[in-house]
């Protein structure tokens, strides 16, 4: 095989190592030199794309594959929108999304008929077809306002929903008028199309949960599980295109799909995020800029016209419908411009449905050209539009975004909301490792990243086996976290006494919840218990949490929580509670709580606060909790909270509850968590609420910790 020759180099560069190192040089540069000046770095990588391109000095050449790497990258840009999309919140604003959608459907819809009918004389259908071009959204800038912590706003979420259902309905558009344009629309058009949706959005959403859950229980290898997760993209992608829409919108179904499965603090989905901004998102917006040829716009003035039409009805009318959302639901300023700068960009549906609709020729001239449905000025404008829009959406996403985010800083730092929290994981048993790491990372608080640690008790007799042992469970912690950009402490500790050491670990890094893991066939043993009520739970100002974990955690379809009478009256009731409330909005997981009238009440002021799915069920006697738990069905874990003899909430049975799990739940995942019985002198206020019916001190403490 020849040697690369600098004297035989010709553009456009075909040698693939030399092409796949220069686009990795663009993608290396291009933040680290546009964020010293405050420029998108998004926006540097399409105008890199240009300059490269064919249309530019022609150093690379936009073939098959730039093509499947970028498509990837589109692919990748909705899938991890439907995937980050927080599902309460979704459900709740749902009637928002909808509302969005029509307004930034409809406003650019009509502008641009106006403009296409009106201005530059199109007949009817290309005009429609023309004025569906610039109802969709490209969510380009997606990735900038995750990684600033915006993805569960409220603005944010309405956009993805929004941007879900006016993509359909854009794309929707284009099938139409293709089919009238081949005479093919009449009721069995109609028939086939919605059937064709129907089946897609039942598959996608429904079987392939079904699938991934399967999977994700059967299979714990990361490679294997990240492959998984890529299948999942082009197979929903394909299902969407065989359906009759965009491979996007299948893309974002199958995020939607897998939204539950794959927890926002899981290694699975900081390896996803990795490698997708990484890679494939920076490729495909390299590849959007190679479309852009700043020549065409020089050589004639009807396509400066076509183009400038373009912009005002789709910039124009996505800011009409920014602003108009945001009156609407009462947004703030900055709000409403983050709505505007996502919903700006138009590249992927836009380009799509511009290159079907050069590509039909509805007739001929009398000199033999094609007249086609769009024209090459309709192209060109696009290509224009495309650049406009993302420098936009870039710029004021970016501004918007960061105002909110130091508001939101601002917030949390006046209102001191942020919890004390160390969290210490006692590790005993290798297979045990990786489920309590998972644990601690859905049950910590967002803010905490490093106040999480793993310990591991050594016999002093320092036996050499028991030593590397304790270095291979620490290790595997450790690296568990770390893929999720978690940092857990190691922690080795010497003493005759497991007991003992755990204790003393506690009050040297003073901490708030101690977790204990159960191996999954002994389930609680007669010494195990001995030590739980003998040695563990003598830390009166300790959250105990022991832990069954039969399968992955982020497997679970529901949780079901049992909470004992008066158990709001625990000093550590609300601790321990929002160790369950993380649970449930990192998995996204539904939540049953069984308790008794005046807990229901407590929860029901928090469920105004927090976006998660929970049930409340009224209960008059624990024995109706224990049967809910005994019909707990396959995929369904339990979640009890105790209490300690001498607890306001304490009764006899609680002694039986370890009898009663090996007996009836050997096969589920189960979490028995002890409150603290009394207040660390350091905590920030008072936990526990006295009188159940004092809602003015219930809000206080749910809006310190519950924020």
């Amino acid at each position: 095989m020849p040697l690369l020759s600098i004297q035989h180099l010709s553009l456009p560069i075909e040698d693939p190592l030399l092409k796949f190192l220069l686009e990795l040089i663009i993608i290396l540069s291009a933040p680290l030199l546009l964020n010293k000046i405050k420029v998108p770095h998004l926006l540097g990588l399409i105008i890199a794309g240009a300059v490269i391109g064919p249309n530019g000095f022609n150093v690379l050449a936009r073939d098959s594959s730039v093509v499947v790497t970028g498509t990837t990258g589109l692919l990748y840009i909705m899938f991890l929108a439907g995937l980050e999309i927080d599902m309460g919140d979704f459900k709740k604003n749902k009637w928002k999304s909808i509302t969005f959608s029509i307004y930034t459907f409809a406003a650019p819809f009509a502008l641009g008929f106006f403009g296409g009918y009106y201005l530059l004389h199109f007949n009817l259908l290309t005009s429609i077809l023309f004025a569906s071009l610039f109802s969709s959204h490209t969510l380009i800038v997606y990735p900038l306002i995750s990684k600033l912590g915006l993805a569960k706003k409220l603005s944010v979420n309405i956009t993805v929903g929004g941007t879900m259902i006016t993509d359909v309905l854009s794309l929707l558009v284009l099938a139409v008028v293709v089919g009238m344009t081949q005479g093919e629309v009449g009721s069995s058009f109609w028939i086939r199309l919605s059937i064709s949706m129907l089946l897609f959005g039942l598959i996608v959403l429904l079987v392939f949960p079904m699938i991934g859950r399967w999977f994700f229980k059967q299979v714990e290898d990361k490679i294997s599980q990240y492959i998984f997760v890529l299948v999942m993209i082009y197979l929903a992608a394909l299902l969407a295109e065989i359906a009759g829409v965009e491979a996007i919108i299948g893309a974002f179904f199958a995020g939607l799909a897998l939204n539950r499965l794959i927890p926002h603090a899981s290694s699975l989905m900081n390896r996803v995020e990795f490698v997708g901004n990484a890679i494939f998102i920076p490729f495909f917006l390299i590849s959007v800029g190679m479309l852009i040829d700043f020549k065409v716009f020089f050589k004639s003035w009807e396509t400066l016209g076509v183009a400038t039409v373009m912009m005002i009805a789709s910039i124009g009318g996505k800011y009409i419908a920014a602003i108009a959302t945001q009156k609407t639901f009462k947004l703030t300023k900055d709000e409403g411009r983050l709505i505007f700068g996502m919903s700006a960009a138009s590249a992927a549906a836009t380009l799509a449905s511009v290159m079907v609709g050069y590509n039909i020729i509805i007739s001929e001239t009398a000199s033999g050209e094609p007249i086609r449905l769009l024209n090459e000025h309709v192209l060109n404008g696009s290509i224009l539009l495309i650049l406009v829009s993302c420098t936009i959406s870039s710029f004021i996403s970016m501004a918007s975004g960061e105002r909110i985010a130091e508001a939101d800083q601002e917030d949390t730092a006046s209102g001191n909301s942020r919890e004390r929290e160390y969290i210490l994981l006692a590790m005993n048993h290798e297979e045990t490792v990786e489920r309590m790491v998972n644990l601690g990372l859905l049950m910590k608080s967002e803010t905490n990243t490093d106040r999480l640690f793993a310990l591991n008790v050594i016999n002093e007799d320092k036996n050499e086996s028991s030593i590397k042992n304790a270095e291979k469970i620490l290790h595997n912690a450790v690296d568990t976290a770390s893929a999720a950009d978690v940092a857990i402490q190691p922690l080795t500790r010497y003493d005759n006494d497991v007991i003992s050491g755990i204790n003393n670990v506690i009050k040297e890094k003073k901490v708030t919840d101690l977790v204990i893991g159960l191996e999954d066939e002994k389930g609680f043993s007669p010494s195990f218990v001995y030590n739980l009520y003998n040695g563990y739970l003598q830390n009166e100002h300790v959250n105990v949490l022991v832990y069954h974990a039969a399968q992955p955690i982020a497997t679970l379809k529901r949780h079901v929580v049992l909470i004992p009478e008066n158990a709001e009256k625990e000093p550590g009731f609300f601790h321990a509670l929002l160790r369950i409330w993380n649970i449930a909005r990192s998995s996204g997981a539904l939540i049953s709580f069984y308790a008794t009238a005046n807990t229901i009440h407590v929860l029901e002021r928090i469920l105004k606060r927090a976006n998660i799915e929970a049930e409340l069920k009224e209960i008059q006697h624990w024995k109706v909790a224990e049967k809910a738990a005994m019909e707990l069905g396959e995929d369904e874990g339990l979640i009890v909270l105790m209490a300690k003899r001498g607890m306001v909430s304490y009764f006899p049975q609680m002694r039986f509850m370890p009898e009663f799990l090996n007996q009836h739940l050997h096969d589920n995942n189960y979490l028995l968590i002890y409150p603290f019985s009394q207040e660390d002198g350091t905590a920030m206020e008072k936990r526990a609420v006295g009188n159940h019916r004092d809602f003015g001190e219930i809000s206080k403490v749910i809006g310190k910790l519950f924020k």
